[in-house]
């Protein structure tokens, strides 16, 4: 199961799309069918049978059960248009960085007598180009949301608790814990 920073960078990529996807059953089995190559291997990505798959593709069926449309268009969703994601994530990761906006409990490492209980903040912050470049190749080497995590965590202490260095030089770690809801745009 995808932790909430790999649904959070889906959410971002999903509002890139230049085109909509397929609506239709017919039409996103049509696509699926390009994508994978062959009813057996659509069946499999979305539980069905592959009599099932030939049937929505000859419209025969024209409405799948509640559960297999949505496990259909999340699937198309998912593949439709790679070009573009990956176009507007290099973009977010050599020139504009990744905006965050989150709700979460933050832990902190300071020194003695300044450390703060955590408590939860909601931020919008602007984070530079190397902590999306880091985002994105944690995420493409199968990093763990943990990590990602402290990817973000790292980028919102830097630029949001320490100003750039302009304050609480103390501050050794934030921690990014119990969030409620986290978006990401690029």
């Amino acid at each position: 199961m995808a932790g909430e920073i790999e649904d959070a960078i889906e959410r971002a990529d999903r509002e890139a799309f230049t085109k909509d996807p397929p609506k239709t059953l017919k039409g996103q089995i049509g696509f699926l069918l390009k994508q994978l190559g062959s009813a057996k291997a659509v069946a499999q990505e979305i539980g069905v049978t592959a009599d099932s798959v030939n049937r929505y593709r000859r419209g025969a069926r024209k409405h799948a059960r509640a559960d297999i449309a949505a496990k259909i268009d999340d699937t198309v969703r998912q593949r439709w248009q790679p070009l573009v994601r990956k176009r507007r994530q290099k973009k977010a990761a050599t020139t504009g960085g990744i905006t965050v906006e989150t709700r979460a409990r933050f832990g902190y490492t300071a020194p003695v007598g300044t450390t703060e209980d955590g408590r939860f903040r909601r931020l919008t912050v602007h984070l530079p180009p190397r902590y999306a470049r880091r985002l994105f190749e944690a995420r493409n080497t199968g990093a763990s949301d943990q990590q990602m995590r402290g990817i973000i965590a790292e980028g919102l202490k830097e630029i949001y608790f320490q100003d750039g260095g302009a304050r609480a030089t103390g501050l050794s770690d934030v921690t990014l814990n119990d969030i409620d809801y986290l978006d990401l745009d690029y």
